[in-house]
């Protein structure tokens, strides 16, 4: 699907959330979480990337096992890539053997650096390979490097991967499998969810987002709910999702991000049907049942917004 914006209106969005807005408050600490036997998870915080936060607003997770370390997505900074890797070796002197990208959105890959030069082996899907060589991505980087300093500055790149999977891949570490599943297009073109059959631990990336307001973006919302439900049948029992916590009840916790979604599509499709304008169909639309939520007032317009122009080009 092709991005809707240019890139300066991407910047001039990114710039009215706010990102890299300097918050008054400590650096969130990182501690890595058991999920099971083998894995273990660090949960970002419900916010806007910043300065202070060093932009940890994602999570991220590793996995060991008897050969190495099989971490999934880098965080969103070189810093914060640091001191994940010393959350790692709180647990496990093994190497760091793989790295798997969820999907390239900034707050999962400005840390692959780091990864890199730890001597692991980056494996994502070859379709993010439009967003790597794109306008979109050199302006977002350009922005951060402004905006997000010093975490991330002139020294932070953009960093490919060295296996580009096609589609589905299953990789043993150690005896340990990992199912590498394709599940987009959804919330990108590129979107990976990794599975641990002996664990019936699901790593969802940002198909779910639980406790906050999900990020749509330029995203496939109408394949993305369909993404949600194919999760249901990898009968996980513990799902670590691309922000938030853990969740530990699958078809409830999918809930949050399908209704929305959902929602999202009804309102917005309607008012592209009826060739209603935005404005006015955003400010007549009932948005009580999500404005609890963390981020809403951030990212609930650009969303609503994004899926007016999908839909838009849906109907045609």
């Amino acid at each position: 699907m092709k991005n809707f914006f240019d890139w300066r209106c991407l910047a001039a969005l990114w710039l009215t959330l706010g990102v890299g807005t300097a918050y008054a408050a400590e650096v969130p600490p990182m501690v890595a979480q058991k999920v099971s036997a083998f894995a273990w998870y660090v949960q970002g915080v419900s916010a806007l990337g910043s300065p202070a936060n060093q932009n940890f607003i994602s999570n991220a997770g590793f996995v060991v096992t008897p050969a190495g370390v099989v971490v999934i997505d880098a965080l969103g900074s070189p810093a914060l890539a640091t001191r994940l890797i010393a959350e790692i070796r709180k647990v496990t002197q093994q190497p760091i053997t793989h790295l798997i990208v969820t999907h390239y959105h900034a707050d999962h890959i400005y840390g692959l650096q780091t990864f890199k030069a730890q001597g692991a082996r980056i494996i994502a899907h070859r379709a993010a390979l439009e967003y790597l060589n794109s306008e979109t991505a050199r302006l977002r980087l350009e922005v951060s490097r402004q905006e997000l300093a010093p975490w991330v500055n002139a020294q932070t790149r953009l960093v490919e991967a060295d296996e580009w999977i096609e589609g589905d891949k299953e990789l043993v570490v150690g005896g340990v499998r990992f199912q590498i599943r394709l599940v987009g297009p959804a919330h990108t073109p590129e979107d990976l969810v990794i599975y641990m059959p002996s664990e019936k631990v699901l790593f969802a990336g940002d198909l779910v987002f639980r406790s906050r307001i999900p990020y749509v973006g330029q995203a496939d919302s109408r394949h993305w709910i369909t993404s949600l439900d194919k999760l249901l049948a990898f009968d996980a029992k513990v799902i670590v999702p691309g922000h938030g916590p853990l969740s530990l009840e699958a078809r409830k916790d999918m809930q949050l991000t399908r209704e929305y979604l959902v929602y999202l599509r009804a309102t917005m499709g309607q008012a592209a049907r009826n060739l209603e304008p935005f404005d006015d169909a955003y400010k007549a639309t009932d948005w009580t049942r999500f404005e609890h939520l963390p981020l809403f007032r951030a990212a609930n317009r650009m969303n609503a917004y994004n899926t007016y122009l999908l839909l838009e080009q849906e109907k045609n």
